[in-house]
């Protein structure tokens, strides 16, 4: 891996700069007036673009008492929906503005998301999980508008996550609860700084019994960061550990949640994660106006996935002994390595076994990356001029490997292996592939002041990337993907009066296809979500343009602090990237789909006034396609009975995203007690596999939550939140699926193929805080 080694060396040598760097600075004794300076790099461009972006806090994201970043964004910045395709509370699907980051193999992510400026997306699929990282180590969350300063897949725009520091974030903060389902939560952070040197610490445990069956999770986080800030330099060294084992069971029937809304369907599906990260931050004042700044990083991610599906799989026709497969032509194909189970004596009436299958993978990914930038920061002209330039490198690679299993399914769907493994070979297999993606970028961002009340945000960058796939079991899989692209960006910013401004801007951005796409591109040859590598076909990079244009104000009236923020959007894609069905069973591959786009507008309005304060914000997403096509989903009831496709035509709306989203919060603090609550609703989606609009949607809901916090002393406190008070029953994500013969015997006459994952039901729970 002579990329990450190369990288691992760059970093000890920047370390021994920095090192000496600090050395040569003035001594603590003498140090009068000049503070030590903390500045640690958070994305590409140094903070370009921040005036109008939706930022939450280390208090917003602790307000319901446990530090909760995902329910943050939900509660505070209504363009964010969570959907919770898997069932698990830590792995769901982040949407904004119609773009996805989300932990699964299969979406097409499209937000570029950074921790402490090193690039967060997973090299192997672009994936994101934020069940890696401890929340009660952020510091701050801060959602931007598409730029091409963010490199790679910012289509969307890009998630910039903050973590703390001991001269930030000093103190000692602990937090315990328990609640519903048998969740359990505790977690711990603790920093300080004196003189240039600071530390900070931060664990956090959770563990949940889950509220569907056989749904246990569990995660462990530690963070901790170590820092020394001179006046001429600094250097801060972050660790992230991570270790995780979490059920997600998915969507299931919804005549199966009809008559219980806790059953899944088919089960085990359990994932298990081990993730190390080490990064360096120094920086070097250069001059009174410019400093050097960087982030090194290198990352392992080891992921063992075990999973239980159904399958199209029954004794072969012409020799019941052996077992076959429907293939894309509907015709039987011999699965190699399985042979249909014996009848026992004296059992001839017995039922046939339902078959299944039992998908083990293990996909251990190694990466590291460069961000450095230069900072310069003067007057000119008639104001304040910020100019950053820069460039990033970000390398990968990935062994995958998956075996699969003969299995049968019970009367509970527990689908147990029988010991036969599938050869190679026929419509279902193993597979063994190397990859190795790069991506380098070169970057320049500048905030030009025209006029006293005029400046114009300047960017442009210029992608580099390449994918090579090795396969270990023959060569269907070999190929090497290459992708380039020069983006400009522009956006002007106007002062028209004291605390009101104005903004219009153009931007364009791309993503090239990610490994388990490239791997899974051929519709002759399509592959499950566990078991992605079957083909190497070459898709098209994702290009997006986007216009936006909208207001802010932030004044006082009448004694509140009130801050308005406006905008309105347009964004169209070239050659979108979809996951598409396949007519076999549990089988799909990614294609290109020509033109998307994704407008909309989103307004948010907070007033402060004393203990009281007030949010509510709304967003409007008209997410449609402007290309008309014939798509495969054989699970749609309208599809075409003998080709199973559809008709997507122009403006059809896109899957899984809601047309109206809206928030509205409200919270009383006192020195002994606080109360609030939220309220959130999000219309009506979209079924996966339903492109043409040709069903119902899944339905709109609205959510009402509750917190409260008792003062116990000072800085301890007891808290308690209720989730979902009215216990509606609702669900985030509907796609297309297939009982077969799968048992079902709450739900005897169950036949549909719309499939709900479900949201859970009200929860409550107690905790207890300590603050010093």
């Amino acid at each position: 891996m002579k990329g990450v080694r190369h990288l691992l060396w760059t970093m000890s040598r920047c370390t021994a700069a920095a090192l000496v760097a600090l050395s040569g600075t003035t001594p603590l004794a003498a140090q009068t007036t000049d503070a030590p300076q903390q500045i640690v790099v958070t994305a590409p461009g140094g903070g370009v673009d921040r005036d109008d972006a939706l930022a939450l806090a280390r208090d917003d994201i602790a307000r319901n008492g446990q530090p909760d970043l995902l329910g943050a964004l939900v509660r505070n910045i209504a363009g964010v929906t969570l959907q919770d395709a898997q069932g698990n509370p830590w792995q769901p699907t982040l949407v904004y503005r119609g773009y996805l980051a989300s932990p699964l193999q299969g979406e097409a992510q499209g937000l570029a998301v950074y921790l402490d400026g090193g690039r967060f997306n997973q090299p192997f699929g672009d994936t994101v999980g934020f069940d890696l990282l401890p929340d009660a180590a952020i510091r701050s969350v801060t959602l931007l508008d598409s730029s091409p300063v963010y490199g790679f897949n910012a289509l969307g725009g890009a998630l910039v996550i903050e973590t703390a520091t001991g001269r930030t974030d000093p103190g000692f903060a602990f937090d315990i609860s328990g609640g519903s389902y048998g969740r359990r939560e505790a977690s711990v952070a603790a920093g300080a700084a004196q003189g240039r040197f600071s530390w900070f610490l931060a664990g956090q445990a959770r563990r949940e019994d889950g509220w569907r069956d056989h749904s246990p999770s569990q995660l462990a986080n530690l963070y901790a960061d170590v820092g020394i800030d001179g006046t001429d330099a600094g250097l801060h060294a972050k660790l992230v550990i991570a270790d995780t084992d979490l059920s997600g069971n998915g969507v299931a029937p919804v005549d199966l949640l009809a008559a219980r809304r806790s059953a899944v369907f088919t089960w085990p599906d359990r994932a298990r994660s081990s993730y190390q990260r080490l990064s360096l931050h120094p920086r070097w004042q250069l001059g009174d106006h410019t400093r050097l700044e960087a982030t090194l990083y290198g990352q392992r991610l080891t992921v063992r996935g075990l999973n239980g599906d159904n399958a199209d799989i029954s004794p072969c026709l012409d020799d019941t002994a052996r077992l076959c497969a429907e293939d894309l032509q509907a015709e039987e194909a011999l699965l190699e390595g399985a042979s249909a189970m014996p009848m026992a004596k004296g059992r001839a009436f017995a039922p046939p076994p339902v078959y299944g299958v039992l998908n083990r993978a293990v996909s251990r990914t190694r990466g590291a990356g460069l961000l450095a930038q230069l900072i310069d920061e003067r007057s000119l002209g008639a104001g304040q001029n910020r100019l950053a330039l820069g460039f990033s490198h970000d390398t990968g690679k990935t062994d995958f490997a998956t075996t699969v299993e003969v299995a049968t399914i019970d009367e509970t769907r527990q689908v147990t292996g029988i010991g036969q493994m599938l050869e190679t070979g026929g419509p279902i297999g193993p597979v063994s592939v190397h990859a190795h993606s790069s991506a380098w970028g070169l970057f320049a961002a500048d905030t030009l002041p025209i006029t006293s009340t005029l400046r114009a945000e300047i960017g442009l960058r210029w992608n580099h990337g390449a994918i090579r796939l090795d396969d270990r079991l023959g060569n269907t899989l070999d190929g090497v993907h290459r992708y380039a692209r020069l983006n400009p960006g522009i956006e002007f910013d106007w002062s028209v009066a004291p605390g009101l401004t104005l903004r219009a801007g153009y931007a364009e951005t791309n993503r090239m296809p990610t490994p388990a796409e490239l791997s899974c591109a051929d519709e002759d040859a399509p592959c499950s979500l566990a078991n992605f590598f079957v083909a190497d076909p070459h898709l098209k990079q994702v290009v997006a343009r986007s216009l936006e244009a909208g207001a802010g104000l932030s004044r006082k009236l009448g004694g509140w602090q009130i801050d308005a923020l406006l905008s309105l959007y347009r964004t169209v894609n070239q050659d979108d990237i979809q996951h598409v069905a396949s007519r076999v069973r549990g089988r799909s591959w990614f294609t290109n789909i020509g033109r998307t786009r994704r407008q909309g507008v989103e307004a948010s309005l907070k007033a402060q006034r004393g203990g009281w304060r007030i949010a509510a914000s709304y967003a409007f997403t008209d997410a449609t396609s402007l290309s008309s096509l014939t798509m495969s989903s054989p699970g749609n009831p309208f599809a075409d009975p003998d080709t199973g496709t559809i008709t997507v035509t122009r403006g059809d709306r896109l899957p899984g995203i809601p047309r109206h989203s809206a928030t509205l919060s409200l919270d009383y603090a006192a020195r002994a007690f606080s109360i609030g609550g939220d309220v959130v609703a999000r219309s009506g989606q979209v079924l996966r596999g339903d492109a043409a609009n040709l069903t119902r949607p899944v339905p709109g809901y609205v959510l009402a939550n509750l917190r409260a916090r008792i003062a116990l002393g000072r800085g301890l406190a007891l808290t308690g939140a209720v989730h979902n008070l009215f216990d509606r029953r609702y669900a985030t994500f509907g796609a297309f699926g297939e009982i077969g013969e799968v048992p079902l015997p709450e739900a005897p006459q169950a036949s549909g193929t719309r499939f709900y994952g479900p949201g859970s039901p009200r929860r409550w729970s107690l905790g207890f805080s300590a603050r010093f």
